[in-house]
């Protein structure tokens, strides 16, 4: 149950606009995320702070992130009204009816997603991936940003969350070492969702509508089909791989490497969650070759 203080505290946000019914859909890492209605039939979504702990302010962050790709692609929410401390989008409708076979629409949307371009590698502040911030200090280096602003920094977390142990540590130290030689050096800097799992792709009567929960930057696209590849939603079927590269053209390696960027997602889920994941480490683990 949310205190009614927050109720308040939200309604103010809205100019004195009155919540007439709401739903708790999850606390998690602190934050609050509610679904609520007002006076005119109108839904939103609502995220707040229920106690800050740290120093990064990850409902600023999103406000920010959101901000930009709502710029660019209206299947992103827009933002509503926000502060440090709350942040208040727009609804988008949708239920728990997803295809079970690759989605056109939601394929096309990815690749408007990774069609646009930067310089460098980064982006103009820190995201989050969950409650995990991702350093998005600007880099011309791929196989540095990837291995000191991701993989090594989510070893570093993993292993405060719960001990991995030495000989995970010790085959993943080695992938740090020898990263230049593992994935491109220099692929071309396209803008990633930055969280997309299923969770985070929303469906209405098997129709595409949208994305959620972004941590975005600009990096190396096949990262993000690494992720989706590895979590396997039943809309990311054996095709997609070949549909993604009729669009948006597939290095030749890059099987050897998926495992390595799925690497840092698994190493997420260990930080964020449980050690249950650890096993899905050591699959990942045991797919890379040195």
């Amino acid at each position: 149950m949310i205190s009614e203080k927050y109720i308040k505290q939200i309604e103010d946000i809205l100019n004195n606009e009155k919540i007439i019914k709401y739903d708790l859909l999850q606390i998690s890492f602190n934050i609050a995320c509610l679904k609520f209605e007002i006076s005119n039939n109108k839904k939103y979504i609502v995220k707040f702070f229920i106690e800050r702990n740290n120093k990064f302010n990850a409902i600023k962050s999103e406000t920010n992130n959101l901000t930009y790709l709502n710029k660019k692609f209206k299947f992103f929410p827009k933002v509503v009204k926000s502060n440090d401390n709350f942040l208040i989008m727009e609804y988008l409708e949708n239920d728990n009816d997803k295809p079970d076979s690759t989605n056109i629409d939601f394929l096309e949307s990815i690749v408007k997603i990774h069609s646009v371009s930067n310089r460098q590698y980064g982006f103009g502040f820190n995201t989050q991936i969950g409650a995990i911030k991702q350093i998005n200090n600007f880099e011309n280096n791929w196989v540095y940003f990837y291995s000191n602003y991701r993989l090594n920094d989510i070893l570093e977390i993993a292993n405060k969350r719960i001990n991995l142990g030495k000989v995970i540590n010790k085959k993943i130290l080695l992938i740090l070492n020898n990263m230049k030689n593992l994935i491109p050096s220099n692929p071309k800097p396209l803008l990633l969702h930055g969280d997309l799992w299923e969770g985070n792709i929303l469906f209405k009567k098997n129709k595409f509508v949208g994305f959620i929960d972004p941590g975005s930057f600009f990096g190396h696209s096949e990262m993000e089909v690494a992720y989706l590849r590895w979590f396997n939603p039943p809309f990311v079927d054996i095709n997609f791989l070949d549909k993604y590269n009729d669009k948006i053209l597939l290095d030749k390696d890059y099987l050897n490497y998926e495992p390595i960027y799925q690497l840092y997602y698994a190493l997420c889920n260990v930080a964020l969650w449980d050690s249950s994941y650890i096993k899905e480490v050591k699959k990942i683990l045991d797919k890379i070759k040195l």
